[in-house]
């Protein structure tokens, strides 16, 4: 009996082992790599030479770091509350059965299937200057045209926008699907209590879907935080840096200076805040509901 018990655990072994293989090779084996590349001053063309916290000292000391990190932060500061309020406004007016709205459902979410390089292209001609889709407004307007693509300021802005249109479908999807679990009861109740709009969407729906929100509000910062196709080929980071994010630094250092050991403990300390938004989904999505007395 003993013998047949551990011949079947073999044999479950077998069918994750693919998995499990996998899972090593690209995720686990990279990482211990990386980290070990960050205690260690090393190129492509060299063993190294093993440097501790030397890295992690020089990346936090390097201004053009700390100009990243600061744009990376304002970005995400911006743009995940727009995509959570974005996508809860569109869920909330296309929770509906009707043709039109299925439509607009599948109109919203069709620009997340494109690939970066689409996107940029499409923004690109929206933002570029002199014959751009923004500038000949403001030429109609009378007004000056605005270089968004060149400017301080105004480059982060035109990649957030571009972002938010790329990214929008996700989280209305999301709440969608959280809006159609909600007992119809409840509405039902409120209707008879000649509740007004707003209180039924702050005492019912909102309570019901907080814990949609707070998965939508993580996985945007995740995904956020990892900003780099859109700033790369919209602004390349200019003008001045001011639109660099943390994973084009973490790409120039790396593969264009060849700083491989400064560039891989920028990457864990992009890691570091990853996880710590990851922990945090966690813990929210593990917490038991409080059952009412």
């Amino acid at each position: 009996m003993a013998e047949s018990y551990r011949r079947s655990h073999w044999g479950h072994a077998v069918f994750v082992l693919p998995y499990l293989t996998i899972f090593a090779l690209l995720l686990a084996f990279p990482l211990f790599w990386s980290v070990w590349l960050s205690l260690h001053k090393v190129d492509l063309f060299g063993p190294g030479r093993f440097v501790g916290l030397g890295n992690y000292a020089r990346v936090l000391a390097d201004p053009v770091f700390l100009q990243a990190f600061r744009n990376t932060v304002v970005f995400v500061a911006l743009s995940v509350p727009t995509l959570v309020a974005l996508g809860l406004f569109l869920a909330l007016a296309l929770n509906r059965t009707t043709r039109a709205a299925s439509f607009l459902r599948g109109l919203f979410f069709s620009s997340s299937v494109l690939s970066v390089a689409i996107v940029t292209l499409i923004w690109r001609f929206v933002f570029i200057p002199g014959e751009g889709l923004m500038p000949l407004i403001f030429e109609q307007l009378g007004l000056q045209p605005i270089n968004f693509l060149s400017t301080a300021g105004w480059s982060l802005f035109s990649v957030g926008v571009a972002t938010v249109w790329w990214c929008i479908g996700l989280p209305m999807m999301l709440f969608l699907a959280a809006l159609q679990q909600i007992p119809g009861d409840l509405y039902e109740a409120a209707a008879l209590d000649n509740a007004s709009p707003w209180r039924v969407l702050t005492r019912i729906t909102l309570p019901s879907i907080a814990r949609t929100v707070m998965l939508v509000t993580v996985i945007q910062i995740v995904m956020q935080f990892q900003l780099f196709g859109q700033a790369h080929l919209m602004t390349n980071g200019g003008p001045s840096g001011t639109s660099r994010p943390l994973v084009m630094y973490i790409y120039e250092v790396g593969f264009v200076r060849w700083d491989v050991g400064k560039g891989a403990a920028a990457s864990e300390l992009l890691f570091l805040i990853i996880l710590c938004a990851a922990m945090v989904q966690y813990v929210v999505s593990t917490r038991k509901p409080e059952v009412a007395e």
